[in-house]
């Protein structure tokens, strides 16, 4: 892979699955697709041995020609707003979450190797108060071999 090559789409899909399963299905042609506000839906009910009601299992979208990448949720009241889709042609690349630098639900890092050499992408929902952006104004990291930083910034210019 080369990094000129590489072909991104980025989008806010507002929460709608149906964007999302479009997207997925059709946008074949990219290597990589970074989601804002990603929409999360009951996958399916799971049986318990140890309890008498079946467990909700919570997802996001999946397909198969696509590796999916987010935090997962903390609580019921925390799925992440960002999601990441890597063609699965390019899995060689060893892609990976990288929670341990940054672990935001509004912030995706994820690192990946060409020629032995590390590269990261990050991905990033600001909601109305901004808190991913003063996350990382307050936070001290270095990334080296950042490719790209994309974003629904949801920022205003009131003048």
């Amino acid at each position: 892979m080369i990094y000129n090559t590489l072909k991104i789409f980025s989008q806010n899909v507002y929460k709608n699955m149906l964007t999302v399963n479009t997207i997925l299905k059709t946008y074949c042609h990219f290597d990589i697709i970074l989601i804002q506000e990603s929409p999360w839906s009951i996958i399916c009910l799971i049986s318990s041995l140890t309890y008498s009601e079946e467990e909700v299992l919570v997802g996001a979208p999946h397909h198969p020609n696509w590796l999916s990448f987010t935090r997962p949720p903390v609580t019921q009241s925390d799925f992440p707003r960002v999601l990441a889709y890597i063609n699965i042609c390019l899995s060689s690349s060893c892609f990976s979450l990288c929670r341990d630098i940054i672990n935001h639900r509004d912030i995706l890092l994820i690192s990946f190797f060409t020629n032995n050499v590390c590269s990261f992408i990050m991905n990033i929902y600001s909601d109305v108060s901004h808190s991913a952006l003063k996350y990382l104004k307050d936070t001290e990291m270095n990334i080296n071999n950042l490719l790209i930083m994309t974003s629904d910034f949801n920022i205003r210019d009131w003048l």
